[in-house]
């Protein structure tokens, strides 16, 4: 591929259609970042950007009009910009490029039409500016072919089918694993909303609505509540997952001012893990609050539903005190609002009438 774009370099220099450049530019500063880890971004001279993946995979963004340079490492995946026709496999991204207002770039998704609760996703899918090309472990790989993408994200879940990466890269399509899910802080998965900017022209944007989600957590008292919460789904064979101590959405209950019903549950790890239930009880049995994931706990709509999940739910402090809350279905398909979902803890946490009281991400079961 490296070896084409450069032959493809030296014709349009040959013609003068580009300006010849014999070597990387020189670094001129990084972004700023205040949360994220998993990435970096140094800004070069003439315009041109070296993101750095926490994976060690970098890409060089190439200002409109400024060519390729020669002697790149043969790491480096030179991205020529504007960038359009994107495919972008994970629906958190998706998120993240809608808030500032270049979903038009992508043309591309492998979530179909019914699992989008983003309105403006099934807007572009309705116009026909969107389509959907199949999952992420089976993508259709003619249409790709035909109309191949300058650059695609996946999640980290592409690493589930190395099938996948080899065709993308046999086809020569540009891919890049989103690895935000490994970021320690909640807002450091929000922060890539920059990155992503950067690579579509609207880094002012995305900064903005960074800012703004980021004032939301700050107005919020950093002193704890005290009330313990409990966050856990049942699937439909009756097996009960609860979140880790060190997982994003603990993190995000206690900068809400809220305390994990147990902290000591692995820690240093994210996701959720399967626990019996009599141990589940014994540990979280009298926290305060209930936060069921409903999207993957079976979907209960009424508290009888949610009680038949198992026998062990009615016995809990927080279903006898009616103190039951459930993730709202597009929970995890955004990542653009955590500071909204942060905030919407707290007022779960802080406020009596939640009758009154506005929620986003969350709703009382009554």
């Amino acid at each position: 591929m490296k070896r084409m774009l450069s032959l493809l370099t030296a014709l349009l220099l040959l013609l003068g259609c580009l300006p010849a450049l014999a070597e990387t530019p020189a670094v001129t500063g990084s972004m700023e970042l205040e949360y994220a880890t998993q990435f970096s971004v140094d800004y070069l001279e003439g315009g041109y950007a070296l993101i750095t993946n926490s994976d060690g995979a970098r890409f060089l963004t190439v200002p409109e009009g400024a060519a390729i340079p020669e002697g790149l490492d043969e790491d480096i995946v030179p991205l020529q910009l504007p960038l359009f026709n994107l495919l972008i496999s994970s629906t958190p991204v998706t998120s993240l490029i809608n808030a500032f207002g270049a979903l038009d770039a992508v043309t591309m998704t492998t979530q179909d039409y019914d699992g989008w609760y983003i309105d403006g996703v099934k807007a572009a899918m309705d116009a026909g500016k969107l389509s959907y090309i199949g999952s992420y472990k089976e993508p259709d790989f003619e249409v790709l072919a035909s109309n191949p993408p300058p650059f695609s994200v996946f999640s980290t879940m592409i690493d589930s089918v190395p099938d996948v990466a080899e065709k993308l890269k046999e086809l020569g399509i540009p891919f890049m694993r989103d690895t935000s899910s490994q970021e320690s802080h909640p807002l450091g998965r929000m922060e890539w909303i920059k990155l992503y900017g950067l690579l579509l022209g609207k880094e002012a944007e995305a900064q903005v609505h960074f800012d703004a989600q980021k004032a939301l957590v700050d107005s919020i008292p950093s002193e704890s509540t005290g009330k313990t919460v409990a966050m856990f789904y049942i699937t439909s064979k009756g097996d009960l997952y609860t979140r880790r101590a060190g997982d994003y959405m603990t993190k995000m209950l206690e900068l809400g001012g809220g305390v994990y019903a147990m902290p000591d549950l692995e820690p240093d790890k994210s996701g959720t893990k399967k626990v019996e239930a009599e141990e589940f009880y014994a540990a979280a049995g009298d926290a305060d609050y209930i936060v069921y994931i409903w999207s993957m706990g079976g979907k209960p709509e009424t508290m009888d539903a949610f009680l038949s999940r198992s026998e062990i739910l009615k016995d809990f402090k927080a279903v006898k005190e009616g103190n039951v809350w459930f993730t709202t279905p597009d929970y995890f398909q955004v990542s653009d609002t955590l500071g909204s979902m942060i905030l919407d803890f707290h007022k779960m946490l802080t406020n009596t009438d939640d009758t009154v009281t506005q929620f986003t991400y969350l709703f009382k079961l009554q």
